[in-house]
């Protein structure tokens, strides 16, 4: 019997000892998954390839002369009169008459366009302020497509009327396309002279630093107006002249007053290299 009874408090206290380990799992296993913070770890910093100690600055200067496809024409209609009306009226009746022309030689409405106008006093004294008539300045912009119809519409403008030539503009279609050859020219005029550079001080260019570019150099520049297309400047740059598209062709621009001719678009940069 009291065997009986033994094995029966065994049995009890064993099926009490596995409750209560059934009971504590979940957390120690909650316990268990739940990591441990870590110190974070601290990357290298990325050493750079370049080293800035060592530098050697150039610029490069590059120019594309090529063939202009379009032209801008500043024409002007002058017109006086005793009162403001009379002058606008037959400022209205020429300026009408020069459109009319050009549009039969075959320039569209969005290629002409008022880019001035002003009504102004003529006086007889200045210092009396006497009014004697009013004059009329009307400057229109025509756009020209074919550029070798310039002389065309300059004079079919002047027998409809117009009495003055403001200023005649030659310029490209494509500039992009130009700019970007330019730049490319004048980066690798930059590259050049940076390698000779350093190979005449005994040392090597490693990595580019950086580029600035002087966008103020695109068309000829003030220098090129006024007589500062030096030689000497292109010895260590570069330049290319583009030829026309088409072969044989020519020019009505030969027998006019305007001639076309090259238009020049440029490209500079400043360009800092690392030296070995």
């Amino acid at each position: 019997m009291k065997q009986i009874q033994s094995v029966v408090n065994m049995l009890f206290a064993c099926a009490l000892i596995f409750l209560l380990c059934a009971a504590g799992l979940p957390n120690f296993h909650a316990q268990a998954a739940t990591p441990t913070p870590s110190s974070p770890r601290t990357e290298p910093a990325p050493t750079s390839a370049c080293d800035g100690a060592r530098t050697i600055q150039v610029s490069g200067t590059a120019v594309v002369n090529i063939k202009p496809d379009r032209a801008l024409i500043k024409l002007g209609v002058q017109s006086n009169g005793r009162y403001p009306e009379d002058a606008q009226a037959k400022n209205s009746v020429a300026i009408t008459r020069v459109t009319k022309a050009l549009k039969t030689l075959g320039i569209e409405s969005r290629d002409i366009a008022t880019e001035w106008y002003t009504i102004e006093p003529l006086y007889d004294d200045y210092a009396s302020l006497h009014i004697e008539g009013y004059r009329i300045y009307n400057i229109i912009e025509v756009t020209v497509r074919s550029v070798d119809r310039a002389n065309e519409v300059i004079v079919a403008a002047f027998q409809a009327g117009a009495n003055q030539v403001v200023d005649v503009e030659f310029y490209t279609s494509e500039l992009r396309k130009y700019r970007d050859q330019a730049r490319q020219m004048a980066m690798g005029a930059a590259s050049e002279k940076a390698s000779a550079l350093a190979q005449a001080a005994g040392a090597d260019v490693d990595c580019i630093l950086n580029i600035n570019e002087n966008s103020s150099s695109y068309f000829n520049g003030w220098g090129w107006w006024y007589g500062g297309n030096n030689q000497n400047l292109w010895t260590q740059n570069a330049s290319q002249n583009i030829a026309p598209s088409g072969t044989g062709a020519t020019s009505n621009l030969e027998d006019g007053p305007v001639s076309a001719g090259m238009i020049s678009i440029r490209a500079e940069v400043n360009a800092s290299f690392s030296l070995k």
